[in-house]
Order: C-alpha cells, then structure tokens, then sequence
C-alpha cells in the first residue's frame, strides 16, 4: 500500500467516523451455493452499514444478477457493494464479455424475469465490457443510521 493510499484510506476513516469504509468485494466461486452466499454476504454487509430497511430488495436483486453471471459458467464472479451518497452500488463481473438484455416473457417462462426485476426496482441499472468480461450493476438508494441532513432539511414533526 502506497502513502497516498495510506492518507486516502484516513481521510476517509476519519471523515465517517467509522472503522470501515461502506465499501467491500468478494470473489465467488462457481457453483450453485454461491447464490445464497452472496444473498448471505449482502444482507449482513448491509445490516454491519445500518442500511436494514432496504435489505430484501437489495438481496433480491444481488440474487438476479449473481444467477445470470453463474448460468454462463465462464467461471468465479466478483460481488461488489458500495455505498457513497446515499446510493448503493452493486457491480456483479463475470468473464463473458457478452452484455445483458432484457428478453420478453411469457407468463408460462419459468425464468428470464431477473433483468425486468432489476430495472422494476433498482433506480438505474446497466453493464459495460472489460478486459476480462463485463460488469452488471445497479443502484438503489439507501438511509442510513444517522440523517447527514441539515436539521432545516429534515421533515417537520407534526404538532
């Protein structure tokens, strides 16, 4: 780690009072438990950051976007949340340089619903090439534990 890393990563430290800054990625394997591990990942970074309210959709969309990555089987993905004025960003990469679309459904299709979930609950969402692949992602706005608004921007109790 590089001094200016160093410096970088106290600035940040100190500016949020926090021990760990609301960033973190993991690299999953290939298989079918993955899914629920990342599921299990982003529920409790989510509850460790204090963003409980938005768990269960955020989980669910994690969920979608892990599952196409791992259907293509181009091996390990790499899970990424992070969390920078009050919008969580989730990025999902696999190795298949092939973009995502949204596909029609039938109401008989036992699959293809994850893109339209995404787009449905997330505020935006899209993808973009690599090197190595691509990379899906969303965001989709949390609260924290603490308003970080003026008190003047708050809503007003009523009497």
């Amino acid at each position: 780690m590089t001094i200016g890393r160093i410096w970088d990563r106290l600035a940040a430290l100190m500016s949020v009072g926090s021990a760990e800054p609301e960033q973190v990625s993991w690299k999953l394997r290939a298989r079918p438990t993955s899914v629920a591990k990342a599921r299990r990942l982003t529920r409790d970074r989510l509850a460790f950051w204090g963003h409980d309210g938005e768990i269960a959709i955020v989980e669910l969309l994690v969920s979608e976007l892990v599952t196409n990555a791992l259907r293509r089987e181009c091996g390990p993905v790499r899970l990424s949340l992070s969390v920078e004025d009050g919008l969580l960003r989730c990025e999902v990469e696999d190795a298949d340089p092939e973009l995502p679309c949204m596909r029609a459904v039938w109401p008989d299709d036992e699959s293809g619903r994850g893109l339209h979930l995404v787009d449905m609950l997330a505020c935006c969402w899209g993808s973009v090439r690599t090197l190595k692949g691509k990379v899906v992602w969303f965001e989709f706005p949390v609260v924290g534990q603490c308003a970080e608004q003026p008190l003047e921007a708050q809503p007003a109790l009523a009497a």
